[in-house]
């Protein structure tokens, strides 16, 4: 008896769009705050599609839903998503402290505040 395996290649196959995006992001210590449970973190994180993976993500929902995990509480993260940008991410070197944005933010608007490159869309 002879087996044989069929391999198909998909378009979930390979890296995302914006590996190099969220990797930079991740590089320049950008932190993105969520909950499980958030339609705008998931929002968010679709907006980076397979390459949402390798986003700096930090879950601050307990499994059950009904708390926060301490990491979350110590930055006193009170609504989800936030977004973290410490002051070294800052493309024009003038930030002296992090700044945080609380919502869905735009990936032209991360772009922007860390300097890294948003491949075009295709």
């Amino acid at each position: 008896m002879v087996a044989f395996i069929i391999w198909v290649a998909t378009a979930d196959s390979g890296p995302g769009e914006l590996d190099d995006f969220a990797g930079c992001l991740k590089d320049k210590g950008v932190i993105f705050y969520g909950a499980f449970w958030c339609p705008h973190c998931a929002a968010q994180k679709a907006r980076f599609g397979k390459s949402a993976e390798l986003l700096p993500y930090v879950e601050c929902s307990t499994p059950d839903s009904r708390g926060q995990l301490q990491i979350c509480k110590d930055k006193n993260i009170t609504s989800y998503p936030t977004w973290d940008f410490p002051a070294s991410a800052d493309p024009t070197g003038l930030a002296t402290t992090t700044t945080r944005l609380t919502s869905e933010v735009e990936l032209v608007t991360l772009a922007e505040k860390t300097g890294c490159i948003l491949p075009e869309r295709k």
